[in-house]
């Protein structure tokens, strides 16, 4: 059940950075500049940051199994509206919608996956979730801008579509039906978090890492290729490379 929950944070890890890959190909086929096209990562970490608290609280009362199966399902559904359509704000409003999407499973997997080790083997559990984002930099979004190389950038939306609708089937199959346990946990508890200021010096040290980051990695497509002089059938490589440190970094850590 574990390694199926993998599956999905790895499809999620894929949809969030494949465009990093594809981003010259979006903007020709929009008419909007490189620079511009980069939003359509800025609003999916807007969407990210809303709806992982947001859609968690929200689904407190829903079992875990149908929270996580309705978040694929929109997940699916927000691809298959990027893949189709043919305005520029179309597809932001695609990919802010997978994003909350993305954000209720990733709260949601990670809960299950502890419950399911048990308290003994949580951390790992929870590690193995997170390991499937993480292998998403090495394999996914490498693959995603070699099919989109191939097949136009809105093939790799395709096919993150049909393999979501597949981990619905599996989701549906492996993970158990019970309770989020939701009747003792309220919103306000939840929020009373927020408090905390160990919690914010947390989050301001994730900010500024991923600000360093993902500023270059957004870029990373139009940055090899105008200014390195990299040709653009080789910058799947490159992605492959800063995946295998990516899940370096995770697993050392």
């Amino acid at each position: 059940m574990i390694h199926v929950l993998a599956l999905g944070t790895f499809l999620m890890g894929t949809t969030e950075f494949v465009v990093a890959g594809l981003l010259p190909e979006i903007a020709d086929d929009l008419r909007v500049s490189v620079a511009r096209a980069g939003l359509a990562i800025t609003v999916f970490a807007v969407g990210m940051i809303i709806g992982a608290p947001l859609m968690s609280m929200l689904t407190l009362r829903l079992p875990a199994r149908m929270t996580l199966m309705l978040a694929l399902g929109v997940f699916a559904a927000g691809h298959v509206i990027a893949a189709v359509g043919d305005g520029f704000g179309l597809l932001l409003a695609a990919r802010f919608l997978t994003a909350l999407a993305t954000g209720a499973f990733w709260a949601v997997a990670n809960v299950v996956a502890t419950r399911a080790a048990g308290p003994a083997a949580s951390s790992r559990a929870v590690g193995v979730v997170g390991s499937g984002a993480m292998l998403a930099n090495v394999v996914g979004v490498p693959l995603g801008a070699f099919a989109g190389q191939l097949m136009g950038w809105r093939g790799p939306f395709w096919i993150l579509a049909v393999l979501a609708v597949a981990a619905v089937v599996l989701i549906a199959r492996r993970v158990p039906h019970e309770p989020r346990g939701g009747q003792t946990v309220s919103i306000r508890s939840e929020l009373s978090a927020l408090r905390s200021g160990r919690l914010w010096l947390v989050l301001a040290a994730c900010a500024a890492t991923s600000a360093g980051v993902l500023g270059t990695y957004t870029y990373i497509a139009p940055l090899l290729t105008d200014r390195a002089g990299i040709a653009a059938g080789l910058v799947p490589l490159v992605l492959v490379g800063f995946g295998a440190g990516a899940l370096a970094g995770f697993l050392v850590g």
